[in-house]
């Protein structure tokens, strides 16, 4: 994972246009060859970093791979929903880049433990709600729908509550969660073509089980809600 490049890109899902060119121009040094092929005249003074940024030309190319599950039938790149509530048993936590996929894990594994102590059967797929970010990690809230609260609640890491809700946009990844920041870059760089408003949330479905499924056959549901 690449973690610099990757919180620019949802910050940039917070306030679009300002935090997502501000955290391109932090996170990136040959990340965004693809944007940069135009200014790659502009850098010459800067030869070394203009030899990177041809070599990270793969990874340009490989961004169009990770924002390409559109391609897949009946499926559409932003598509229009409505998100109902889901009452759900979480854990809140923050973690850094580098452990991201890992403490996402860790947080689903302690859910499905007390479900399972509790007898309770899931009513849905586990998801992420990321509540905020920053260079250095985030903080997020990670959980698994059930049909109504637990009786008794929950203790310690453990809490109840309530997924987002209202108008959002719909995207897919498919594949390993390493390449989720080329599916944001995608993301952002439409609600800023759409001049659209996401709020300062956002909220990955795991398809796929995030605890068993193989990196590479992950299928993720990416929600923006919109302001």
């Amino acid at each position: 994972m690449r973690p610099s490049r990757f919180v620019a890109t949802l910050a940039g899902l917070a306030a679009v246009a300002a935090l997502w060119h501000s955290g391109l121009a932090f996170a990136q040094q040959g990340g965004a060859p693809a944007a940069g092929n135009a200014p790659a005249a502009s850098p010459p003074a800067g030869s070394p970093p203009a030899a990177s940024p041809p070599a990270a030309s793969p990874p340009a190319a490989s961004a169009p791979a990770a924002a390409a599950p559109p391609a897949t039938a009946g499926e559409v790149f932003g598509e229009d929903v409505v998100l109902a509530p889901k009452t759900i048993v979480y854990v809140s936590g923050q973690a850094t880049w580098d452990r991201a996929f890992e403490s996402i894990q860790d947080a689903i594994r302690a859910v499905n433990g007390f479900l399972q102590k509790q007898g309770l059967t899931a009513a849905g797929p586990a998801m992420t709600i990321y509540t905020s970010t920053d260079d250095s990690g985030f903080k997020f809230k990670a959980g698994v729908p059930v049909e109504k609260a637990p009786s008794p609640a929950p203790q310690g890491d453990l809490a109840v509550g309530e997924s987002p809700s209202g108008k959002a946009l719909k995207y897919v990844h498919r594949g390993s969660y390493d390449g989720m920041d080329t599916t944001y870059e995608a993301i952002t760089n439409q609600l800023d073509d759409k001049g659209l408003e996401a709020q300062d949330q956002f909220v990955e479905v795991y398809v796929t089980d995030p605890l068993t499924t193989p990196e590479d056959k992950l299928v993720i549901e990416v929600y923006v809600p919109l302001r």
